[in-house]
């Protein structure tokens, strides 16, 4: 196929995350927070809370339904506009689980024993596994094409995903003969685009961590969250005078990446500024940076959750947007591998 007969997509951005737990900091940092500027950017913004992922293992009904409210919540409390984002629930858009089951079709078993987080999560009991977390990755990339999505915000951890999202577009237009799935592109940027563990520098904050201590949560009020960054881990030495003094400090390097992505400078204007100083006078700086940043989303958090009708309201709205851009590129997909549309719609 010569480069003039290939399709040019509109751009347009998608990115989602799992109702699990509260959302934390590396999630405002690393996505969320990213996900607020972009629909600055002129480019569709579409947002999706992954409730069918959630089922690889298994939820608590009630619980599922609070925490995909609760996400929903965040991202507005964070300055997500539904009005000018799309933003919404996947179970309510069909085409995620047919496009899903299609791409089960066209992915191989191979590529899917070689994702990283499928080993990680199944480990040796992988004969326990849901079938669901095995083909998690071909879901994601049901989301991600479902939308036509040419780019995807994610952190260095989901970037596997984005790449087998690119296998199965270029297998299926392969297969079929056609150019009808883009080539997605991932957007990795940020100074805090992996936020770590506040109690081990070597490890990624996570909403899953047993320690409360390891993670400054979305909902934590003002208090617990300047307690949290002051008894953060560190070492004993002063902040370098460069960020090449940051190389074997992971914790050190850590608070300083998470100061550098609140303030929305770079790193080495952070270094500049503390260099030589101990973390006594760092890590309450940081604190009090965090809490403005962050307390005031708790807050908003709180009021939304408030009315849980009117989160449903915004996601039932934010599903229709999404399923009339979804719709038609689902029935071309069938068309495409010939499944024949005998019902009337």
């Amino acid at each position: 196929m010569t480069e003039a007969a290939r399709t040019t997509f509109t751009p347009r951005v998608f990115s989602g995350i799992q109702p699990t737990n509260h959302l934390q900091l590396g999630n405002y940092l690393g996505a969320v927070k990213r996900f607020v500027e972009m629909q600055n950017s002129g480019i569709e913004t579409i947002y999706c809370i992954v409730d069918l992922h959630a089922m690889t293992t298994w939820q608590d009904p009630a619980d599922l339904r609070t925490a995909t409210r609760e996400l929903a919540a965040s991202y507005i409390a964070a300055g997500l506009d539904p009005k000018r984002s799309i933003l919404f629930n996947q179970s309510q858009v069909p085409g995620h689980a047919e496009l899903g089951w299609i791409f089960n079709c066209v992915a191989r078993m191979g590529w899917m024993n070689r994702m990283t987080q499928w080993k990680d999560k199944a480990g040796k009991d992988a004969e326990k596994a849901s079938l669901g977390l095995l083909a998690y990755p071909s879901l994601m990339a049901a989301d991600i094409l479902l939308y036509h999505a040419t780019r995807v915000p994610v952190g260095e951890d989901q970037k596997q995903h984005v790449e087998l999202t690119r296998d199965i577009a270029a297998k299926f237009n392969h297969d079929y003969g056609v150019d009808f799935f883009p080539m997605t592109e991932p957007v990795i940027d940020g100074a805090a685009t992996r936020v770590m563990s506040l109690r081990d520098g070597s490890r990624k904050m996570s909403k899953s961590d047993p320690s409360d201590a390891s993670r400054i949560n979305l909902t934590d009020d003002a208090d617990t969250i300047a307690q949290k960054f002051r008894k953060a881990r560190t070492d004993a030495e002063p902040l370098p005078e460069s960020v090449g003094g940051l190389k074997d400090r992971p914790e050190a390097r850590n608070l300083v990446n998470i100061y550098a992505a609140l303030a929305d400078v770079t790193v080495e204007a952070v270094v500049a500024q503390f260099a030589g100083k101990g973390f006594g006078t760092f890590k309450p700086a940081l604190a009090d940076l965090a809490v403005a940043r962050i307390a005031p989303i708790a807050s908003e958090m709180q009021r939304l959750m408030a009315d849980p009708a009117e989160i449903d309201r915004l996601l039932g709205d934010g599903a229709e947007r999404a399923n009339a851009i979804a719709a038609p590129i689902l029935a071309r997909t069938k068309e495409i591998v010939g499944l024949v549309a005998s019902r009337r719609r």
